[in-house]
């Protein structure tokens, strides 16, 4: 059996990563033979896929920011054909990653209609419905598994087969680091003020991102002498500039390389530009404050031409329809709002326990372990209808 995954960005090479495992171990268990192959990142190539192409570096988020991509997505685009031209996959499973996706999905029913394709993590079309995704996945998708309920629930309504597995960061957090465990690892001391930054996973996000969180990290440090940063890196090629910064504004941090779950338990609070880490950190129990900015033609572009708006961009407060952390959008995402939003969250206990307590009501929300491998047996028992 040869199944193909199509993804890209940082957080859907980790997804992918977590369902390769998972397919590997249901066809084991099943005695079938597999191989996968994949657009994706080294996670996946770490996991069992044969990975043709490195998407990890190749995402943005808005509209200026997407053109520099635009002629190397389309690269990929063309490999990718041509890989499942010559080499036709019993299964197209796609996961996140958006517009790519549903080109390639796009050719796969065109060119190979007998070849199911399943979307694992589709578009966030049910939290922003002006994205209008969901009618082309209703035309070129065979299923859709959902990991939040309202997800399932949108794209049903579309007319789209769906079931909902959960959030696949269940079983990511299922064996994660305690508090004690990551600050012995990182020998940081108890009692050691930590807070935990992560501008980015996208290049666009380095400059959009890095210098307003370094900008809001001095204001903090001023009323927290004491305190000690921890900036993850997502990709190795964003060190650099990380280090760049962290000379440039004069911080007490240390880059964090492959530990990131660790750097975020450590942590008494998170300063996090908006993403699935928003999960991470939720289900780590860590009080977190979230921002995000797009250039600012983007910003207009969508707000008075395409009418977007946007209520909630974390998904904590997207899963519970209210803000449980607090969320910095655009003009509001200032290195002095961040640091006045985090000093407030700092100094007032009452407040993280809030946050705690509703993050306790968000995990009820996105379903049981084990999920990546329903995924996995979703994806087969596909296979096997479309073989009937």
């Amino acid at each position: 059996m040869r199944i193909f995954i199509s993804t890209g960005e940082v957080s859907g090479d980790l997804q992918g990563a977590m369902l390769v495992e998972a397919l590997y171990r249901q066809a084991s268990l099943a005695n079938i033979e597999m191989e996968i192959f994949a657009l994706g990142g080294e996670r996946m190539q770490a996991a069992g896929a044969n990975l043709i192409v490195n998407t990890t570096a190749i995402g943005s988020i808005g509209l200026l920011e997407a053109l520099p991509l635009v002629i190397p997505t389309l690269k990929v685009q063309n490999q990718a054909k041509k890989y499942l031209q010559k080499f036709p996959p019993d299964v197209l499973v796609l996961i996140d990653y958006a517009a790519p996706n549903i080109a390639i999905a796009s050719y796969v029913t065109k060119q190979f209609p007998q070849i199911p394709v399943i979307y694992y993590i589709a578009p966030q079309d049910w939290a922003v419905p002006k994205l209008g995704y969901a009618q082309k996945i209703a035309k070129v998708v065979d299923k859709v598994l959902a990991i939040f309920p309202e997800e399932a629930k949108y794209y049903r309504s579309k007319g789209v087969d769906v079931t909902w597995v959960g959030h696949p960061l269940l079983d990511r957090m299922d064996s994660a680091t305690t508090r004690e465990q990551a600050r012995l690892s990182l020998n940081i001391a108890a009692e050691q003020p930590i807070i935990t930054l992560l501008p980015a996973s996208r290049k666009q996000e380095i400059n959009q991102m890095l210098p307003v969180i370094c900008e809001a990290a001095q204001l903090i440090q001023q009323k927290i002498p004491e305190v000690q940063f921890l900036i993850p890196i997502s990709l190795e090629i964003y060190r650099d500039a990380i280090t760049s910064a962290i000379t440039k504004y004069n911080l007490p941090a240390t880059i964090i390389e492959g530990r990131t779950l660790d750097a975020i338990a450590s942590a008494d609070l998170a300063i996090t530009k908006s993403g699935t880490v928003n999960l991470e950190i939720a289900l780590l129990n860590i009080p977190q404050i979230v921002f995000y900015r797009v250039h600012p033609i983007t910003a207009w572009i969508g707000r008075k031409i395409l009418k977007i708006k946007i209520s909630f961009i974390s998904p904590p407060n997207l899963i519970l329809n209210r803000q449980i952390v607090p969320e910095l959008q655009q003009e509001a995402a200032t290195a002095d709002k961040i640091a006045e939003a985090t000093l407030a969250l700092f100094f007032n206990s009452s407040k993280r326990e809030k946050i705690i307590n509703d993050y306790q009501e968000m995990r009820s929300l996105l379903g049981e372990l084990g999920v990546c491998d329903r995924a996995a047996q979703e994806i087969f028992q596909v296979k096997q209808k479309t073989s009937l």
